[in-house]
């Protein structure tokens, strides 16, 4: 049996969540660089320069690749077959990701963005509590998602329960439509997750996880839904908003698509943003 130390994780953590804010992947730099030989927006064209230049010296440097170093969001995958380890004081798995994601902060020098309480909006001061999903899987498996959430990106997502007539069309619209009222506000190009079906609160789980389950750029396995992520990202990108809103081609770097059963008489659907910043990493233990 595998065992997971809290102390461990809590470590791990710290360090993810800088290296995640510092570091653009190489799957999302790949796909910046293509976009900028599409791009035929002189203004456009400079825009991703000046984002491909960020990433540089954020990497360099070790700093922030956006002032808006996001809402801590996890995903967890945990095995049957794991056991976890209590140590250096960590009451729980939950207390090793905050304490990591409190340290990583930190250390980092990342801005504090989270209050807490929605209304009354005094800050947390540490970027704490992350969000964590948990999901239960067969065998050792331990497994931690990153992904540091902007809330302008976050601000221009939105979920809508369809009747099933609404049909394809109506949620290739619907999707569009997200992306076009979004506008420069969550600093395209944009990255699409868009989720269909469940239920109302899943679906906008399932447009969550989009932006994180494979490679930027790659396509759903079924080919009815890659098919239409390439319709969605060429519509996406026909409708002029371009790099931070300044016009051109490249509105959205990919759109990913995922799907899961729902009930017969609903067809929820949701549509999660992420800017150009797409900081998403992760590790296994």
């Amino acid at each position: 049996m595998k065992v997971i130390s809290f102390a461990k994780v809590r470590d791990t953590i710290k360090d993810l969540v800088q290296k995640a804010n510092f570091e653009l992947q190489d799957d999302v730099l790949n796909v910046i660089k293509e976009m900028e030989k599409k791009e035929e927006s002189p203004a456009g064209k400079e825009v991703i320069k000046q984002i491909l230049d960020n990433a540089k010296i954020a990497k360099k440097d070790k700093l922030g690749l956006c002032q808006d170093t996001g809402l801590a969001v996890f995903f967890v995958e945990i095995g049957e077959d794991v056991e976890l380890q209590k140590d250096d004081g960590l009451k729980s798995l939950r207390d090793a990701i905050t304490e990591g994601t409190r340290a990583g902060y930190e250390e980092g020098y990342l801005r504090k963005s989270v209050v807490e309480d929605p209304i009354r909006r005094k800050n947390t001061g540490d970027n704490t509590p992350a969000y964590i999903h948990w999901e239960l899987v067969p065998g050792d498996v331990f497994k931690v998602t990153f992904i540091a959430k902007g809330g302008g990106a976050e601000n221009m997502s939105a979920v809508r329960m369809f009747a099933p007539a609404a049909g394809q069309q109506g949620i290739e619209d619907f999707v569009v439509e997200t992306a076009d009222k979004g506008g420069s506000n969550p600093c395209p190009p944009i990255v699409v997750g868009v989720g269909v079906g469940g239920n109302f609160e899943y679906s906008a789980l399932l447009a969550k996880k989009a932006l994180l389950r494979r490679p930027l750029g790659s396509h759903n396995s079924d080919p009815f839904y890659a098919d239409m992520e390439k319709r969605l990202l060429e519509r996406i990108n026909n409708l002029g908003i371009g790099p931070q809103g300044m016009g051109g081609r490249i509105t959205a770097l990919a759109v990913h698509v995922e799907a899961f059963p729902c009930h017969i008489a609903s067809m929820p659907a949701a549509v999660n943003i992420q800017c150009h910043s797409h900081r998403v990493l992760s590790f296994e233990m």
